[in-house]
């Protein structure tokens, strides 16, 4: 019988198998090909179905992640008050985003507000997300940024979290720990994908 350190060491490297299979699924992508699925993305704007008075916190793309940005610039005009997420130690913090705000480097190869922006709890998260699968179960890059964020946020109400990536990152299971948060919907270029609650699943 395995103990539960073995156990333990057999999930993580389960997880990290499946972060690098999503990954290279999404690396073999064209450059155009990123840049038309990102673009179709925004398309699906109204049908996310936000709260009144969205706080969205979208993020800036690093590397050959999608790019939200369009999406984002949707949310906007639709009334949404967009925030990008800032690095702090081993935090998340989110800082309202204006069209003449300087940006600054915040953590990881990504751009945010810098300090003279508003810091607010958003309601909303764009989460990205290294793969994912179509019960709402999310691998990331391993950091545990956003689980914290949204266990944080939620303490203050109910937080949307939207997983935003390419249909090919799609898994068939992702292995999770008991604190990983799942995602309420994922967006890729065909589309939201409402998910199932982790109690619909265990």
């Amino acid at each position: 019988m395995q103990n539960s350190n073995s156990q333990f060491s057999d999930l993580q490297k389960a997880k990290e198998a499946a972060r690098k299979k999503a990954l290279l699924q999404r690396r073999a992508l064209t450059v155009q090909q990123r840049i038309e699925r990102s673009l179709e993305i925004a398309l699906y704007a109204d049908q996310l179905s936000l709260p009144a008075a969205a706080k969205v916190a979208g993020f800036w793309p690093i590397r050959d992640e999608i790019d939200p940005r369009p999406l984002m610039s949707k949310l906007s005009e639709r009334g949404a008050e967009i925030c990008l997420p800032i690095v702090k130690g081993e935090e998340l913090i989110f800082r309202k985003l204006g069209r003449e705000d300087d940006l600054v480097p915040a953590g990881f190869g990504t751009y945010g507000p810098d300090e003279r922006a508003i810091e607010v709890a958003p309601n909303v998260l764009l989460v990205p997300l290294a793969g994912f699968d179509r019960a709402g179960r999310r691998v990331g890059y391993g950091k545990g940024f956003y689980d914290r964020a949204l266990t944080r946020l939620e303490k203050g109400g109910p937080v949307l979290a939207i997983g935003v990536g390419f249909a090919c990152q799609e898994l068939e299971q992702v292995p999770v720990e008991p604190h990983d948060r799942m995602l309420d919907i994922i967006l890729t270029e065909r589309g939201p994908l409402r998910t199932k609650t982790r109690k619909d699943i265990e």
